[in-house]
């Protein structure tokens, strides 16, 4: 017979080997070891669907849609339709849309779009659209001013570009909230570097 000491470094041995398995399956991504042009630990690559247009709903081709509650953000992974009043979306030519959780999820995209919609391009978008978080109503998103470096946090919680329809809106809620206005042509340019380096990562 094994000594009571044997027994209990069995035990648990056995115990350890189990919780060893177990962790492997669930957080494999994160315990696996890294290897050459693997992706890091954290590295996540999402595939979020586009939504077709359905001609039944007698919205334009080019119109803004409601979020569905199902829709991803290509560049983040949220639910877009959770915080409405930062929603974007862009619409290509054959019809589809691609929903996103804000104005700044959206300029990334915007900056490489085959990489979160496969078959797509930018000027195969025929219209983009922003959520004023003043009034919850779309706006184009090329005529929006957006506002950078406030005191609000956008839905991600690291970096935040609220969207105005106007220039008068987007500069009194610089007033109230911290931070400068820029319109979309500016944005387009070039992002604040603080925004840039919240772009996801990029494998090689």
């Amino acid at each position: 017979m094994p000594s009571r000491r044997t027994a209990i470094g069995l035990s648990l041995l056995g115990g350890t080997t189990v919780f060893a398995g177990l962790g492997w399956r669930a957080v494999r991504g994160a315990t696996a070891p890294v290897r050459a042009n693997a992706a890091r630990p954290g590295d996540v690559c999402l595939t979020a669907p586009t939504f077709s247009h359905d001609p039944a709903s007698g919205l334009p081709l080019q119109a803004a849609r409601e979020v569905p509650p199902e829709a991803r953000c290509p560049v983040c992974g949220m639910f877009p339709a959770r915080q409405p009043r930062w929603a974007a979306q862009v619409i290509f030519r054959n019809g589809d849309v691609q929903y996103l959780d804000s104005p700044l999820s959206l300029f990334l995209y915007l900056q490489r779009v085959p990489r979160y919609t496969a078959g797509q391009s930018a000027d195969r978008i025929v219209a983009s659209h922003v959520t004023d978080l003043d009034t919850g109503a779309w706006v184009p998103a090329e005529r929006a001013w957006y506002v950078h470096g406030s005191r609000l946090m956008g839905p991600m919680r690291t970096g935040n570009l609220p969207a105005f329809a106007t220039v008068e809106r987007a500069r009194a809620f610089a007033t109230r909230e911290g931070g400068e206005w820029f319109a979309a042509a500016r944005l387009r340019q070039g992002l604040p570097a603080s925004l840039q380096r919240l772009a996801p990562h990029t494998h090689g």
